[in-house]
């Protein structure tokens, strides 16, 4: 893997953290139980993304 691989890697695996904890920071602020589940699901879907950029690694 080149070095330019390797930082988009580390660039991706730190957008997908952030857009899992805006999700969680999301879901702590919201009443409504619909789309609540909306936001989890897509917390979901990001650690899932997290998890294969990681295994590239």
């Amino acid at each position: 893997m080149t070095s330019k691989e390797l930082q988009y890697l580390e660039d991706a695996l730190g957008h997908e953290k952030f857009f899992q904890s805006k999700c969680n920071e999301a879901m702590g602020m919201l009443h409504d139980e619909q789309l609540r589940s909306c936001i989890e699901q897509m917390a979901q879907k990001h650690q899932q993304i997290y998890a294969s950029l990681y295994g590239l690694l």
